[in-house]
């Protein structure tokens, strides 16, 4: 018998950039730290709570028929101050696309579009919070 395949987290986000340079300098600052991995139009970088990827990609290798500029799929990183993280990024050159909303039971969401063309989704998600307050009191020994 085997098992039914399903999905098990996010592995890598990527975002494409016509101007690949400016784009991983600006990335690099927003991150705060310069990307893990580079190669020819490709950086990546680990970052979080759970060392997500986030790869930067030179537009040249886009994919035919991959469509460029704000698509219809936003991912979203958790941060603890949406409204903090939505200035920041607008002082960065982002766009608003849209400003912080209160989603209820505690979500806030605020999506943005880098300079490059891409939309970038911050958010305060109280089940990130739980899981990782989880995971650290099963670390934590008890004494």
């Amino acid at each position: 018998m085997t098992e039914t395949p399903r999905l098990r987290g996010m592995a890598n986000v990527s975002y494409w950039a016509a101007d690949w340079q400016a784009a991983k300098g600006w990335y690099t600052e927003l991150i705060g730290f310069a990307p893990y991995f580079l190669r020819d139009g490709y950086a990546e970088w680990r970052l979080g709570d759970h060392q997500d990827e986030l790869g930067l990609i030179d537009s040249r290798y886009r994919p035919p028929g991959t469509a460029s500029g704000p698509g219809g799929v936003v991912l979203y990183w958790h941060v603890d101050d949406v409204h903090g993280m939505f200035a920041r990024l607008l002082a960065l050159g982002a766009t608003a696309h849209e400003p912080p909303q209160d989603r209820g039971h505690g979500f806030v969401t605020a999506t943005v579009v880098d300079p490059f063309g891409n939309l970038l989704g911050v958010m305060y998600n109280p089940h990130h919070v739980e899981i990782l307050a989880a995971k650290e009191a099963a670390v934590v020994p008890q004494g």
